[in-house]
Parts: structure tokens; C-alpha cells; sequence
């Protein structure tokens, strides 16, 4: 169109990522399918390019040409409640015209990112450099880059096993126990189910892994997701008096998390494992256990 023309972006924006060769890469977010970013972790630099391209023949008048880096909790069912728990700023350029256009080194100097990046149900938590050009009568022109945060966590000291008895009077007692409470994210669950006592006639009997996000301040709207992650069949038909059934469940091939306690006072992730009892006429018995999961390895 001709006003268009007339009007049409004096200039365009890019901003990208110092990475070495080496550094890996995650999936962005379930809602970016196919997207991977750069892996950072907490204390390291982040550094950069950004490039201002004006269109040859015009003047871009500018109020300042600056870069932020931002830490932010997004609540998905919410927009307007996101809140930026962190941000820097660095000036590239400071008010005034550009005829041609122009290239910026920039750099963040061991940047504090004790959050890891996460994308749930109701809430993601995000890193992203955005480069912005102020402008004073036409609207600001910015762009973004995400990247992702994993921090590694100490080996726990403490690992103790757990034990759990589940029963209905005179009917069922099963004792079971899994060899420890806390496992990292490529870990395998090892435990035993024990039937001391069976009268009813048990289908099968499953193990799951659950994932509990509560999004949302601790006063009044919270919002609470359970996420089935796998159903691991342990057992196919009745069970009888004083068999012991080994249960082995590896933790890789589930896109698990680090257990996130009350981060920025915004959201939760917990793990459970749900032991699950189906009976002939299809009701189901459980008992549910939390497990603390933590990262080992970046990536």
C-alpha cells in the first residue's frame, strides 16, 4: 500500500547468542513445538549480538537503542498477571539518529539465574535477552531470544527408603517399599510390593508417576493440574497370599523436572508415585507417595 510505503519500518531488528560449539541445547516450551534454546546456568555470563538494520536512503531517529535481560513468571491462564522477578539493562546507543545501520557486542556478567526455566499447565517460567529501539511518535521495535536455565543439584545426603502399608479391613493388606525418597531425573525406581493378605480379586496393578503443578499466589486462586506421566503396568492377574512382586521403573523416558518448591512465590512442581490396584469389578485402590526429583546433568 502506499501509505505503507510511506510509513513502512525505517528498520529492523535482530538480536542473537554468543554460544560455543559446545553449549547445549533443550526444548523451549510445549507451546513451541520444534524449538530448541541455548542451556545457561546460574552465575554464567550471557553475551551477544544485536544488530539495528536502517533502510538505505532513510534516517532512523531513535530515543536509544538499549538491551534487557529478563526473568519472568508468565500465569498462562492469566496474562496480565506476569511479573518480572529479574532484569538488567544495557545501553547501546544513546538518543539520536541512525543513517546507516549498525552492530553491537553486549554482555551480561555472571548472571544470577537460580530459577530453571519450566513450561507448564498454567505457568512457564522464562529467560530472554530483548533488544529494543525507543522510538518517541511510532511504537518501540524490539526483539527476543529465549534461552534455557538448568542448575545442577547437589546429591542429597539424606535418601531414605519408603515404606507404606495399604489395606481395607479383612479384604487386602499389601505392604510395599521403594529403596529410596529422592531421585534424579535419569534415576530408576526400585521397590517391592508384599501381599500379606488378598480376598478380593485384584485385575492389575499399575505404578504411575504424577505431576502436581499449583499455580498461582498462596492467597485464594490457585490453580492445581495433576499430570498423569506414565502408567507402568507391575502386575497382570490376581495376586495371591505372600507373593512379592519386584518393581523397577526407569525415570528416563518421561520429560520430568526438578521438584520446584514455591518458586518466586508463584508456582509449585511436585512428583508422586501412585500405586494403583484395579479389582474385577474395576474399582481402584491407591496410595499416593511424593518423591523429590533433582538434576544430576545438564541437558
Amino acid at each position: 500500500s502506499m501509505l505503507g510505503g510511506l510509513f513502512g519500518s525505517v528498520c529492523t531488528v535482530d538480536v542473537t547468542l554468543d554460544a560455543e560449539p559446545n553449549r547445549k541445547t533443550a526444548p523451549l516450551a510445549r507451546d513451541r513445538k520444534g524449538e530448541r534454546a541455548y542451556i545457561y546456568t546460574d552465575g554464567e555470563d550471557v553475551s551477544g549480538t544485536a544488530v539495528v538494520s536502517v533502510r538505505p536512503g532513510k534516517k532512523l531517529e531513535h530515543q536509544g537503542v538499549k538491551v534487557e535481560l529478563v526473568g519472568q513468571v508468565d500465569m498462562l491462564y492469566d496474562k496480565s498477571s506476569s511479573y518480572d522477578f529479574f532484569s538488567i539493562t544495557k545501553d547501546l546507543e544513546p538518543p539520536g539518529s541512525l543513517f546507516e545501520s549498525k552492530q553491537y557486542k553486549w554482555r551480561f556478567g555472571a548472571v544470577d539465574k537460580q530459577n530453571e526455566t519450566y513450561s507448564g499447565i498454567n505457568v512457564r517460567l522464562r529467560y530472554f535477552v530483548r533488544l529494543i529501539v525507543i522510538r518517541n511518535y511510532a511504537s518501540n521495535v524490539t526483539k527476543e531470544i529465549d534461552m534455557v536455565v538448568q542448575n545442577l543439584y547437589p546429591q542429597p545426603e539424606l535418601n531414605n527408603t519408603i515404606k507404606m502399608e495399604v489395606g481395607i479391613e479383612d479384604c487386602l493388606h499389601i505392604e510395599f517399599e521403594y529403596d529410596k525418597s529422592k531421585y534424579h531425573m535419569k534415576d530408576v525406581v526400585v521397590g517391592k510390593v508384599y501381599f500379606v493378605l488378598v480376598r478380593i480379586k485384584i485385575k492389575h496393578m499399575e505404578l504411575n508417576i504424577i505431576r502436581r503443578e499449583t499455580a498461582g499466589s498462596t492467597s485464594g486462586n490457585q490453580q492445581t493440574d495433576n499430570e498423569t506421566l506414565t502408567k507402568f503396568e507391575i502386575m497382570d492377574g490376581a495376586p495371591v497370599k505372600d507373593q512379592c512382586i519386584p518393581v523397577r521403573l526407569y525415570l528416563t523416558g518421561f520429560e520430568l523436572t526438578p521438584t520446584y518448591k514455591n518458586v518466586q512465590n508463584k508456582f509449585s512442581v511436585r512428583y508422586f508415585l501412585n500405586l494403583v490396584l484395579v479389582d474385577e469389578e474395576d474399582r481402584r485402590y491407591f496410595k499416593q507417595q511424593e518423591i523429590f526429583i533433582w538434576r544430576k546433568k545438564i541437558a
